[in-house]
């Protein structure tokens, strides 16, 4: 009902969203059907099919009877359609329907935004046929920190890639004095914190990285016992399993 559209200027949330526009067209549940759409269906408010902001909750409805543990998305996201899911799911169910939002940055090609007009998209089969490892690739975005974009170039892609050659070196040469003797569980626990410490600022994936091979690096493998190099590798193993590029 455009009768309804506020004469003045108003903001919402001013304090979120400070100089985004109150758009009362923003709050879509069904969007009419133009003609040629294909993908419609009958209704009793006429042909149609659900909106973007509908379509969110009704599949974590469906699936989960909790809140999520972490709930993740664009920056542009945050602008109307998460606030709109929360909106609509919370009214029927009478809890939070994530603990956590985490909102990334975009994902740039050479300083600029990726486009198909432009022509400058990089693809992950492009990448790979150019000699990159998926473990290299996932290391390339993951190293950067998520609330700020991230910059593609093959100058960057190169730099992340040797400190993840030179981490694994180290790691190789504490696995070699490893052997198979029983782990030294004290080690395992030291790395585990430094690691924690810094994941749980934020995500601070390359911090917790870097402060593991400054810790590492700062170890005289040759005086450490192989027990104590088993526990590195078994603590090692551990964090693998959330960053998935190491061993």
């Amino acid at each position: 009902d455009m009768s309804k559209w506020p004469r003045k200027k108003m903001r919402f949330h001013k304090d979120t969203y400070p100089g985004m526009r109150w758009n009362l067209g923003d709050f879509i549940l069904w969007h009419a059907c133009r003609q040629g759409d294909g993908y419609c269906r009958n209704s009793a408010v006429g042909s149609g099919r659900p909106s973007w902001n509908v379509q969110d909750p009704a599949i974590v409805m469906r699936y989960f009877n909790e809140p999520l543990s972490i709930y993740c998305g664009g920056i542009d996201n945050l602008i109307r359609h998460h606030d709109y899911s929360r909106a609509i799911l919370e009214s029927l169910r009478r809890y939070p329907m994530a603990r956590f939002w985490l909102h990334c940055h975009h994902l740039l090609a050479e300083g600029r935004k990726m486009s198909k007009s432009k022509g400058n998209i990089i693809y992950i089969e492009t990448l790979l046929k150019q000699g990159h490892s998926p473990k290299e690739i996932r290391f390339f975005l993951i190293y950067g920190q998520y609330r700020k974009n991230l910059n593609y170039s093959k100058r960057n892609l190169k730099s992340s890639t040797e400190v993840l050659h030179d981490f694994k070196k180290m790691i190789g040469r504490i696995r070699k004095k490893a052997g198979n003797f029983y782990p030294d569980n004290a080690m395992a626990v030291q790395i585990e914190e430094v690691f924690t410490e810094h994941m749980n600022n934020d995500l601070d994936v390359r911090g917790a990285v870097d402060a593991l091979r400054n810790l590492l690096s700062d170890m005289d493998i040759s005086r450490i016992s192989p027990e104590e190099a088993s526990g590195l590798i078994s603590g090692l193993k551990k964090l693998d399993s959330v960053l998935r590029v190491i061993f």
